[in-house]
């Protein structure tokens, strides 16, 4: 790229100088806990992304449940969720053991309004925090454990600029590529891509909790 001194933004000053100040109520908005009305939105959440960030890189991790997919904990700093079942790839994990910082980001369905937690994390084993989620059979083989940092809602922009929640804007996902495909095209057909696809959802339904 030719001229990148003047087309890459290097510093914060000149990021700042492009953009202009912050808004009043981009400040006012921020809290260091989990206030009425932030825990609100938290709990009508049933997903959320989880970033994390460790030695290898940055790593952001999609997180669902039925009903709230995070719970408040003893205190209005402190956040619970109970880690559920996965394929033990663990990317989370092993950036939460190593390095505490963590973000997340809340979806409510139908609304445009994003919740955004920034803090610091541990896993927790203890059996007085796992037990308190056991549920359907199963329990959480850890549970994330969160202090707030920082908690505040993002504006409605993005989502009503991507249109998430409208299905007029939804295309036609019965093109795109399956996991058994992706599977079969990344092993160059080592992997059985149709059996994959085939046996998968009676494996997820078995082992969803």
């Amino acid at each position: 790229m030719d001229n990148q001194t003047d087309t890459i933004l290097t510093t914060v000053e000149a990021l700042e100088a492009r953009y202009g100040e912050v808004s009043a109520p981009a400040i006012r908005k921020v809290a260091d806990h989990m206030n009425p009305e932030y825990t609100a939105w938290m709990e009508a959440s049933p997903f959320c992304a989880l970033a994390t960030v460790g030695p290898e890189g940055a790593d952001a991790s999609p997180r669902g449940d039925r009903g709230q997919v995070v719970w408040l904990g003893d205190d209005r700093r402190t956040l619970l969720m109970p880690d559920w079942r996965g394929n033990n790839r663990m990317d989370s994990l092993r950036n939460i053991v190593r390095d505490g910082r963590v973000a997340l980001m809340f979806l409510v369905p139908g609304a445009d309004t994003v919740l955004r937690v920034n803090g610091r994390a541990v896993l927790s084993v203890a059996p007085a925090v796992v037990d308190r989620f056991a549920d359907r059979g199963a329990a959480p083989r850890s549970v994330i454990v969160i202090t707030v940092g920082e908690v505040y809602f993002q504006c409605a922009r993005a989502v009503i600029r991507a249109g998430i929640w409208d299905q007029a804007t939804w295309g036609d996902i019965s093109v795109l590529p399956t996991p058994g495909q992706i599977l079969k095209a990344m092993t160059a057909g080592e992997l059985d891509g149709d059996r994959y696809d085939r046996e998968w959802p009676a494996r997820m339904k078995k082992t969803l909790w």
